[in-house]
C-alpha cells in the first residue's frame, strides 16, 4: 500500500483485459453479450455467485476455477461466460457485497476521534474487528491477496482501494493533513495498515499455521495485541508531533 502501488493501481484502472465490457458495467441490466437480463438471466447470475460462495465455504484443497463453479451451478461454460469474462471478474463480483459490510464491521470504528486516554482500547477494538472480518471471509480475501501478489492488476487495485479508506482515517486520527499524501504521517499510516493486514493474514492462514504446527489461539491474541499496541503508539506519537508543529 505504498505511493508506488497507488500509482500502479491508478494505471491499472484504465486497462481492460478483454475487449468485451466487464460484468461490473453490465450488472443486473445486460449480460456480456449485450442482451438485457430478464428474471431468468438474473437468476442464472445469482446461481453462479451462489455456487462460487459454496465452493469458497467448502474444503480448501478444492481449487476454485470457472469450470468448478460451472459444475457447482450445473451450467455449461458457455452459459457462465455470458456473465463473467474470467475468474477475476467473478471474484470481484463476489467481493462486492462482502466489502459493502466493511464500514459496519471495522471502518466505522475510525470515524470518531479516539480520546488520548482510551487510544489503547480503541486500537485493540479496531484490530479485533478487522481480524473478525477476515475470519468471516478468510478464503476469499486470501485468494484476492494471492492473486494481487501474482501481479493481477484488478486484484491489486481492489486490495489497495479496500485499504485506502482505513489509511486516510488513520491519518485523521494522527491529526495529519489529507491533502499531503507524500507526508511522513501518510507513510506511517501505510506502515500501520500494512502491518495490520499482514497480522490478520498470518493469523487466519490455516495452511501456514498447520505447516508451522502452531494453530495457537493464545499466540493469535498476542499478535493482535502487539499490532494494536503499535497502532496506539503510532497515533499517539504523530498527535504529539502535530501538536508541537513538527
Amino acid at each position: 500500500m505504498s505511493a508506488k502501488a497507488d500509482m500502479k493501481a491508478g494505471q491499472a484502472a484504465g486497462k481492460s483485459p478483454r475487449s468485451r465490457p466487464s460484468a461490473a458495467t453490465k450488472t443486473l441490466s445486460h449480460n456480456l453479450n449485450g442482451q438485457r437480463l430478464g428474471r431468468k438471466g438474473r437468476d442464472t447470475r445469482d446461481r453462479i455467485l451462489a455456487a462460487t460462495n459454496e465452493l469458497l465455504a467448502g474444503p480448501a484443497d478444492i481449487e476454485l476455477s470457472l469450470s468448478a463453479v460451472a459444475r457447482q451451478a450445473s451450467l455449461g461454460m458457455t452459459s457462465l461466460y455470458n456473465y463473467f469474462n474470467d475468474l477475476t471478474e467473478l471474484l470481484l463480483a463476489v467481493l462486492e457485497p462482502v466489502m459493502a459490510t466493511a464500514e459496519e464491521a471495522y471502518v466505522g470504528l475510525l470515524r470518531t476521534r479516539w480520546d488520548d486516554a482510551s487510544l489503547g482500547e480503541h486500537s485493540l477494538a479496531l484490530v479485533t474487528a478487522y481480524h473478525g472480518f477476515w475470519v468471516k471471509n478468510s478464503r476469499l480475501l486470501h485468494l484476492r491477496n494471492r492473486m494481487a501478489d501474482a501481479q493481477n492488476e484488478r486484484m491489486m487495485l481492489h486490495r489497495i482501494s479496500a485499504a485506502l479508506p482505513v489509511m486516510r482515517l488513520m491519518v485523521e486520527q494522527m491529526d495529519g493533513d489529507l491533502s499531503k499524501p507524500q507526508s511522513p504521517v501518510f507513510s506511517m499510516a501505510t506502515a500501520l495498515m500494512t502491518g495490520l493486514e499482514r497480522i490478520v493474514t498470518v493469523t487466519t492462514d490455516t495452511t501456514l499455521q498447520n505447516a508451522l504446527h502452531a494453530p495457537n489461539p493464545l499466540g493469535r491474541t498476542h499478535l493482535l495485541r502487539a499490532e494494536a499496541r503499535l497502532l496506539e503508539l503510532g497515533i499517539r506519537d504523530y498527535r504529539m508531533l502535530a501538536a508541537s508543529g513538527d
